[in-house]
């Protein structure tokens, strides 16, 4: 981890890793969510819903991948 110093106190994170954490969150809570939308979907007996849901979240762990890269590097180097 990174310390950096910021006046008198000491962050165990910067600010560019705390985002890049937040949002690699919120697109894990994302996959998590449209797994529970494609199975509602596939009770509904709705495939082309089950299509959209299973693209969307394709997309959205594309994205975890994206930015665990981009996490990665930051933490490595500071920044990219």
């Amino acid at each position: 981890m990174v310390q950096a110093t910021n006046g008198n106190q000491t962050q165990a994170l910067s600010d560019l890793e705390y985002d890049f954490i937040t949002v690699l969150q919120n697109k894990a809570e994302a996959v998590k969510a449209y797994d529970a939308y494609i199975q509602d979907a596939q009770q509904a007996n709705s495939q082309p819903c089950v299509e959209l849901f299973q693209k969307l979240r394709q997309t959205e762990v594309e994205q975890v991948q994206e930015i665990r890269r981009h996490l990665q590097q930051v933490m490595q180097h500071g920044k990219m």
